[in-house]
């Protein structure tokens, strides 16, 4: 091509109109109207690009997953705002006992939540987001300790879509059974007791929570989360509802144990 400007050619398919308004392609003619749209032209219905609905104009990915996370803080406030209403509620319907088991205890009876209504539900429902904000793994089986954790314990492993399998003592399941070693109960009993499960109720690799009322010494939780894992399942940890704080038992576990009335939520539950 010469780069004389007087010998420069226009590209070959290209001819372009003197009237500075328009500019027209030789396969175009006659030009295209309304009623009459060239051949060649992208159909607008097809070829116009599609939003992205779940993603707002200006937004980038960043932006979004922000959102997201957002939302799941705000859902997770909330369920704590719901959890504290709940304790509150759970809290006044206790009933403390005097001298019960033994002179100079101060039993905390739980019976009452459980003949109201409404705190019976209150109860599960505060289980249910209890459990949710302490374990992330999903919870395959709910073992409820004989007795008072089989109260709570069904009521909580259908609210959170798991199964429940009770520890009883030894002698009271029938079939075949799996043993803990010995233990001895809070308040001194004369001999120690046993814990048993059927030999086919946590199978290997479940993912156990165990709930039962209070942890004291911690004998109890000691012999039943060894008793899971003889059974090969996976101990995610425990749920009380109450502590005996001065005895020490928490300090025993050797998986993460959570209190729903205690002083995980700034309130306390020793009782002399």
């Amino acid at each position: 091509m010469s780069s004389d400007p007087s010998t420069f050619q226009s590209p070959e398919h290209t001819q372009v109109n003197q009237d500075t308004h328009t500019q027209i392609a030789d396969n175009s003619y006659p030009p295209a109207t309304a009623d009459h749209p060239r051949s060649d032209a992208p159909d607008p219905t097809t070829s116009a690009p599609v939003p992205k609905l779940s993603q707002p104009h200006g937004a980038t990915t960043s932006t979004v997953h922000d959102a997201s996370q957002g939302r799941q803080s705000t859902t997770a406030a909330a369920g704590a705002s719901e959890l504290a209403s709940l304790k509150v509620k759970i809290t006044a319907g206790l009933r403390e006992i005097p001298d019960f088991p033994e002179p100079g205890i101060l039993f905390v009876d739980i019976m009452p939540l459980f003949a109201n209504i409404d705190l019976h539900k209150s109860l599960i429902r505060a289980l249910e987001l209890k459990v949710v904000e302490s374990f992330k793994n999903k919870v395959d089986v709910i073992v409820g300790l004989d007795a008072r954790g089989f109260l709570f314990g069904p009521s909580l492993a259908l609210a959170i879509g798991a199964s429940f399998v009770p520890m009883r003592k030894q002698g009271k399941l029938p079939g075949d059974t799996v043993k803990s070693t010995p233990f001895t109960k809070e308040y001194g009993a004369s001999k120690p007791d046993v814990f048993e499960m059927q030999g086919d109720a946590v199978k290997i690799g479940d993912k156990v929570v165990i709930v039962d009322d209070i942890i004291a010494t911690g004998g109890t939780a000691v012999a039943a989360g060894e008793l899971v894992r003889k059974l090969g399942g996976i101990l995610l940890g425990y749920v009380f509802l109450m502590e005996i704080e001065g005895l020490k038992g928490k300090g025993r576990l050797e998986a993460p144990s959570h209190i729903l009335l205690g002083k995980e939520d700034g309130s306390s539950t020793e009782r002399p």
